[in-house]
């Protein structure tokens, strides 16, 4: 039997890359995308790479400095996903793995399972008991709070590699501007390709109560997160009255919530964040309670890494695909005839390129 990995050290750099489609929602406007840069190294010479999506500049060089700290704290443990997120646990013990320090511990895991998987010759997705065939996407790119008809014109340029699916957001100041947005954008969209709309917890309940079985008759696929991504309750009684799927899940952290959020019947279909739900090791605990349930997955971000998930998940759904990251990338992801392509390298398909990395490298 091979002797296991030990980690040798933990490395991150923070980046800023420019967006393509500048992503404007009822919450925010983001042109930009800060990412952390996460490179594990073993003393055996494996590396395993992942990244957070850190929303703010300033989160990601804050955790940078914090992944530096677990480097001395972590250096020598065997490469063991479970333990290391014990260890993570007791270092955090009295801050409590939550926010971004709950990003950090997902991070760490995803690259402890990137170098696993490189150690034993195959892709993630095989190692995990899925196999390599093409994941369906849809394109989640821009589509941000903008005018119907250059909304609609967006809509048709992201159909671009043969998306069968756009997601656009919703939660303009009045709700007949929504709509028309909707109209405008389903009129140019063919019949076959599914419209998925994201309200970022814009409503209130009351409008959410009004407001949903108003789109149901508008040709979208599902709603997401109409209201408070934890309003249990409320979003159940939401649920119950909109012929539409109701969509949630990104928020969610760990699969404690995930439980309460299933068994409340506050939704749909469930969508699993990788830095939120606890990494490779949280994802697969929660597709078990999401297959128990009998409730479809589809991702939130991280297309990479979220595709060789998706695989290995009984119940998937939809990949949601951003090209966020694809700057600094060796190898980015491919989508073809609106399927992501996963990487048939050991590992998860992550390495990244140092020149784009120099260039956007948060200082």
């Amino acid at each position: 039997m091979a002797n296991p990995l030990k980690l040798l050290s933990l490395t991150a750099v923070p980046v800023s890359v420019p967006m393509r489609r500048p992503l404007g929602t009822s919450a925010q406007t983001i042109q930009n995308a800060p990412l952390l840069l996460v490179t594990l190294e073993t003393e055996e010479g494996v590396k395993g790479f992942s990244y957070a999506f850190c929303y703010l500049e300033s989160v990601a060089r804050a955790l940078a400095s914090m992944i530096g700290d677990l480097n001395c704290y972590l250096a020598g443990q065997t490469i063991a996903p479970i333990e290391l997120s014990k260890s993570i646990t007791r270092y955090f013990k009295l801050t409590g793995l939550y926010g971004p320090l709950c990003m950090i511990a997902s991070t760490i895991d995803v690259a402890a399972w990137d170098a696993l998987s490189i150690s034993a010759g195959l892709p993630l997705a095989v190692l995990l008991g899925g196999a390599c065939d093409p994941i369906p996407a849809y394109n989640s790119n821009g589509l941000g709070l903008m005018a119907p008809e250059i909304a609609a014109d967006e809509a048709e340029a992201l159909l671009d590699h043969g998306f069968h699916g756009v997601k656009m957001r919703l939660g303009r100041p009045h709700f007949a501007e929504d709509l028309t947005a909707v109209r405008a954008v389903r009129k140019r969209l063919p019949d076959h390709i599914s419209l998925m709309v994201d309200f970022n917890q814009a409503l209130t309940f009351a409008d959410a109560m009004r407001l949903c079985p108003a789109l149901d008759d508008e040709g979208v696929y599902w709603i997401e997160e109409p209201i408070k991504h934890d309003d249990f309750g409320h979003a159940a009684m939401v649920a119950s009255a909109t012929r539409t799927p109701i969509q949630l899940g990104e928020n969610l952290v760990g699969v404690v919530p995930l439980f309460e959020a299933l068994r409340s019947n506050a939704t749909d279909f469930v969508m699993f964040d990788l830095d939120r739900i606890g990494g490779v090791t949280g994802w697969r605990q929660a597709s078990g309670l999401a297959a128990s349930a009998g409730r479809e997955v589809s991702s939130h971000l991280f297309p990479e890494v979220s595709a060789h998930l998706l695989s290995a998940t009984p119940t998937k759904h939809w990949l949601e695909y951003v090209d966020w990251a694809n700057p600094i990338l060796e190898n980015p992801l491919e989508i073809v005839d609106g399927k992501a392509n996963l990487s048939q390298r050991p590992g998860n398909g992550l390495s990244w390129n140092p020149d784009a990395v120099a260039r956007f490298r948060i200082q």
